[in-house]
């Protein structure tokens, strides 16, 4: 069997699902072959750092703009538009799919979606197309005739696709893909610890988009009983500002063991990505995120609270100070978001995922 996952870095949460796609497949099919296919940098090899900078841009400086577009364009039913560059794009897709063979495809970002759909249409092909929708979404850039089923992260986003006109039994309660390492084999218990110190994580994602002035780290310093953990990403500056400043503040440059520092603390403060709500999700680690400003992490804010597993907390920094205050200490409050949390996985449709590869494939005379 091979699987080709198609993607893009635009933000790091479409890769990191794939990525968490291939280790769970070759969990659950040791003798697979599965691909993660950067399919930007793939069909524009010279261009694909200036696009994913340009988009970068996009949503810090011009996110008002961004969620103008991302509303209008979300209808009941999908709007049937070409894709920019749509002949190159499909050009390099039937290149990499002759190059690659894959007996089935899964998309986790709509544009990839988009493009194996259309591709499937053009040439009579009947390829398994999984759709693994990286957000709290039902946006309708997700939603293409060609896509055989849809992953997706909650029951309310199934009901949101049905009521959009796919079928019901194209639509698995996955959760958003996460790394294993962040599924603990039992409930975190009852917290802090026993020393009684309070753990506090910090995360700015891959970009260390985090507060610069100084004044809410000496604050984060002297919150009593606290040590906090503060992860910059690829932040090199912030992190040479802090590193070492604040005995109760340690600093953290980019890691790959993020489970290891969620697995210790006792509340996340971050922005609401869709991957870093469910890594909290499976870690069982209430979080309180940033009032967002993209409209995508807006819905996920909003799942976070009405799902009662965390908070929103203002930009501004006392504000934020504030919030973090009023959860950190509350042990009620963070056990009933652990247990909501606990509620939520035991909803996912677990091994979907592998019952799903296996029928599509089979269809196709495919073995395991």
């Amino acid at each position: 069997m091979h699987i080709l996952i198609l993607t893009g870095k635009f933000g790091m949460g479409h890769w990191s699902a794939s990525q968490s796609l291939r280790l769970q497949l070759l969990s659950a099919f040791p003798g697979a072959e599965v691909d993660v296919e950067d399919f930007f940098a793939y069909a524009l090899p010279d261009a694909s750092e200036t696009l994913y900078k340009c988009f970068s841009l996009l949503v810090t400086r011009g996110s008002g703009l961004y969620n103008l577009y991302y509303k209008a364009t979300d209808l009941a039913a999908p709007l049937r538009a070409r894709p920019p560059l749509e002949d190159l794009f499909q050009d390099k897709l039937g290149e990499l799919l002759w190059e690659r063979r894959p007996d089935a495809v899964i998309a986790t970002h709509p544009f990839c979606a988009q493009l194996v759909s259309d591709y499937k249409e053009e040439v009579g092909s009947d390829l398994p197309l999984v759709t693994c929708i990286t957000d709290l979404s039902s946006h309708s850039e997700w939603l293409h005739p060609g896509t055989d089923c849809y992953l997706v992260g909650s029951r309310s986003i199934r009901e949101a696709l049905t009521a959009k006109g796919v079928e019901p039994g194209r639509v698995h309660v996955t959760g958003i893909p996460v790394r294993p390492q962040f599924q603990p084999s039992a409930g975190r218990g009852s917290r802090p610890g026993g020393d009684g110190t309070r753990r506090l994580l910090i995360m700015g994602g891959g970009l260390g988009m985090l507060p610069r002035r100084s004044g809410f780290y000496e604050a984060l310093n002297a919150l009593p009983g606290t040590e906090t953990t503060l992860l910059t990403g690829h932040n090199r500056k912030l992190y040479e500002k802090l590193a070492g400043r604040y005995p109760h503040i340690q600093v953290v440059g980019f890691t790959d063991r993020v489970y290891d520092y969620m697995a210790q603390a006792d509340l996340m403060l971050s922005k609401p990505g869709g991957i870093t709500l469910f890594e909290t999700i499976f870690s069982e680690l209430p979080m309180l995120a940033w009032e967002p400003t993209l409209q995508q992490e807006r819905d996920n804010a909003r799942f976070l609270v009405r799902r009662g597993i965390g908070r929103v907390a203002p930009r501004e920094p006392e504000g934020c100070l504030e919030a973090v205050r009023g959860l950190l200490y509350d042990d009620p409050a963070l056990a009933a978001m652990r247990a909501h949390m606990r509620a939520l996985k035991g909803e996912l449709e677990a091994q979907s995922l592998e019952r799903i590869v296996s029928a599509l494939t089979a269809a196709k005379g495919v073995d395991d």
